[in-house]
């Protein structure tokens, strides 16, 4: 009997099948055999009948089988589907709520160590890589600004946003300043742009330098030189926090030195996990992406599991997981979610 794709996934059975399939092998990593799934049928199915809908799957890019004599394991496209449609409800039990709050409330209101908590919880609690990608720096509000005055020429920016996230940058100046000048031009730029975007900021230096006054007024003057150097350095420079990194040498299917390799300069130059997440997430709902789903190369193999945060102000920014494709899925979507809820919370009190 032919079946088309769709025919295969709306029968229970082959659904049924699937999910035996690959939740057997999510937790042994071991190739699944039609005789396992038949012992924990609920319809009491024969391995004969097991093996017909295991073939029918197969042929269809569900499984695949490594070798003759074995059994299947799930390809990225049943994957897919078991996440789509056959991901089973789970809910962050009691005492890992309790942990995860008790970590994030040691952070006693610094949202800085907040994030720095986060990518290790994640870790520590699914043992994959955990990560924290902040807002483009672009999206996020002044509160304040200052430069200091290092030597000749070179000036350190300290700008904190209205999460009092502190971000600092070295200038290198065309002109030297006296620390008063910068003082004078720090407060005008907290005065006149406090609680504005970045973005806003820069469009409204970009205005100020075509007023006439712009040249007159030494302050305004020293303001725009100095505002526009640190936007422009900053541009859409992102903060990402990675933890866990060693858990995956961890999994067999990733553990072999080339891969290692390969995975761990990604994890160092981070800006393909960055470039991904852009790309790829819906800043309105978690995401799970699937090793072969992902655009970059540099990453095939892995699955990513993603949750938005938000600040109050509307900037977004990521957190998550990543790891093999032989993943925990429930557990690591509940985990994300959770933590990710809990943390827009604490961005938008703390902006109450």
């Amino acid at each position: 009997m032919n079946h088309t794709m769709q025919d295969i996934l709306l029968e229970p059975r082959a659904r049924e099948i699937l999910k035996h399939i690959i939740s057997s092998y999510i937790l042994t990593g071991e190739p699944i055999g039609s005789r396992t799934i038949a012992k924990i049928s609920r319809e009491g199915l024969s391995s004969a009948s097991v093996r017909n809908v295991m073939a029918d799957l197969e042929e269809h890019g569900y499984l695949s089988q490594p070798h003759a004599s074995a059994g299947r394991v799930p390809t990225d496209k049943g994957y897919r589907y078991y996440v789509d449609a056959l991901l089973p409800d789970v809910v962050v039990g009691s005492r890992e709520r309790a942990f995860i709050d008790q970590n994030l409330g040691r952070a006693g209101g610094e949202l800085s160590a907040a994030m720095e908590a986060i990518p290790k919880l994640l870790a520590h609690l699914t043992s994959q890589v955990g990560y924290l990608l902040s807002p483009p720096i672009s999206d996020v509000r002044l509160k304040h600004i200052e430069f200091l005055k290092l030597h000749e020429r070179r000036v350190l920016v300290i700008f904190v946003d209205r999460t009092e996230i502190v971000s600092h940058r070295v200038l290198d100046m065309d002109q030297d300043f006296e620390q008063s000048d910068l003082d004078r031009a720090g407060r005008y730029l907290v005065g006149e742009f406090s609680g504005l975007s970045l973005n806003e900021i820069r469009e409204s230096l970009v205005r100020l330098m075509a007023e006439e006054k712009a040249t007159v007024d030494r302050i305004i003057a020293n303001a725009i030189k100095l505002g526009t150097s640190y936007l422009d350095s900053e541009s859409d420079e992102r903060r990402m926090l990675l933890d866990g990194t060693t858990n995956i040498m961890n999994h067999p299917e990733l553990s072999d030195t080339d891969t290692v390799r390969r995975l761990f300069q990604t994890f160092e130059e981070k800006h393909h996990l960055v470039k991904l997440l852009d790309q790829c997430l819906d800043p309105n709902r978690p995401r799970v992406l699937i090793g072969s789903e992902n655009t970059d190369p540099a990453l095939g193999g892995l699955s990513l599991v993603a949750s938005p945060y938000r600040h109050a102000d509307g900037a977004t920014g990521w957190l998550g997981v990543l790891g093999p494709t032989r993943m925990e899925y429930d557990r690591a979507l509940a985990l994300v979610v959770y933590i990710s809820r809990l943390f827009s919370t604490l961005l938008t009190h703390r902006n109450a």
